[in-house]
């Protein structure tokens, strides 16, 4: 996204997308029995809060995760309001971070990769796995992460590819691979976008080449950094969420996306495909984790035992069109959207693709270098 979403409440509505930023209060939970679910929310002790805010929950996630029946539902069973602000990137949410900015916010939604570094920079509580419900039905693929091995400070929330969405009658012959973008890209000039996203983009360009997602050799990357020069005067802006309604609308050709947002815009217009690249991408996965300087660790709680239920996993996957990796919530999701290959690919395509893995502080750098010079020139 190349800018902030509204602030919005259980009353508001939420511009869909991957990602976003939610901005929510601390709130005061005890012995809230779970409607229609014949379970406890775990170990919801009371808060000291102040008056104004002791029925909120701040959170920081991704738009796409969040509507207004969900924040609806949480706020009937626990007596809690969720409040929203969005972020267009990790990078945005980090910066947040270290500026001293997320001392609101008891729940973030942080892409895996960006778990690692808010380990590193010791931004998180390590979770308390007794307090959470629902662990055992997260796939095997999920339930160790290289960002966080034994997941012991996040829990996945989501999980899809990145990819190119297109017009279909507008494109011909159709892109295959990454490589479309360079050979058309006179036919694309001014009418392509890009994810605002460094290690998407360059992991991109670098499995074009023949690399890994995740390449540490300074002149693979060179490389990489090299080639999307070349590729920039045809970018017409790199943006994680503004792409869809300009590409829905025609005005734009072809967009760099996530999976999800791939769904939503595909049932928008049917003119729209969406194809994972023949050489690989990349396989991410959104999660959940508390901060250290969360106000109200207990409902951050209650919210993850909340997700994790099988039933309203499986409606916010039928509602906001992303992925779970909730085996319980797949078994329940009707038979089109469960062999929809937009969200669920098959292995055959999954082997071709990497998780955008943790570099050594030195290549983060260099990527960041050559972000920093291919965005601003």
């Amino acid at each position: 996204m190349p800018h902030l979403s509204p602030t919005v409440s259980s009353c508001a509505k939420v511009n869909r997308s991957r990602r976003a930023f939610l901005r929510a209060a601390t709130g005061v939970v005890s012995g809230l029995t779970l409607s229609g679910c014949g379970w406890t929310l775990a170990e919801v002790r009371p808060l000291q809060a102040s008056a104004k805010t002791a029925n909120e929950l701040h959170i920081y996630t991704w738009s796409s995760y969040i509507d207004d029946a969900l924040l609806e539902e949480f706020k009937a069973q626990t007596g809690v309001t969720v409040i929203a602000d969005t972020f267009d990137s990790n990078e945005t949410m980090l910066a947040a971070f270290q500026a001293g900015k997320g001392a609101a916010y008891s729940i973030i939604y942080p892409s895996d990769y960006a778990v690692a570094k808010m380990i590193e920079l010791k931004l998180l509580q390590q979770l308390d796995l007794s307090r959470i419900q629902g662990l055992e039905n997260i796939l095997p693929r999920f339930q160790s992460s290289v960002h966080d091995p034994g997941n012991r400070y996040h829990v996945p929330i989501s999980w899809g590819t990145t990819g190119l969405i297109y017009n279909s009658t507008k494109l011909n012959p159709p892109p295959t691979d990454w490589s479309y973008l360079w050979t058309q890209q006179r036919t694309l000039s001014r009418r392509m976008t890009l994810i605002n996203d460094t290690r998407e983009v360059m992991g991109a360009t670098l499995r074009s080449l023949g690399y890994s997602y995740n390449s540490s050799n300074p002149q693979e990357i060179k490389q990489a950094y090299e080639k999307l020069v070349v590729l920039k005067p045809a970018i017409t802006t790199f943006t994680t969420d503004a792409w869809r309604d300009q590409l829905i609308a025609g005005d734009l050709l072809i967009a760099m996306g996530y999976s999800a947002d791939a769904m939503s815009v595909t049932l928008a217009n049917p003119a729209l495909k969406y194809v994972i690249p023949s050489s690989g991408t990349s396989l991410w996965s959104d999660t959940m984790v508390i901060p250290k300087s969360a106000p109200n660790p207990d409902v951050a709680y209650a919210w993850i035992n909340y997700v994790l239920q099988p039933s309203v996993a499986a409606q916010m996957t039928e509602r906001l069109n992303f992925a779970s990796p909730n085996q319980s919530a797949h078994d329940q999701l009707p038979a089109p959207l469960r062999d929809n290959e937009i969200l669920f690919p098959p292995e055959s395509l999954l082997t071709k693709c990497e998780g955008v893995a943790p570099v050594k502080e030195s290549i983060t750098e260099l990527y960041e270098k050559y972000w920093t010079q291919l965005t601003s020139s």
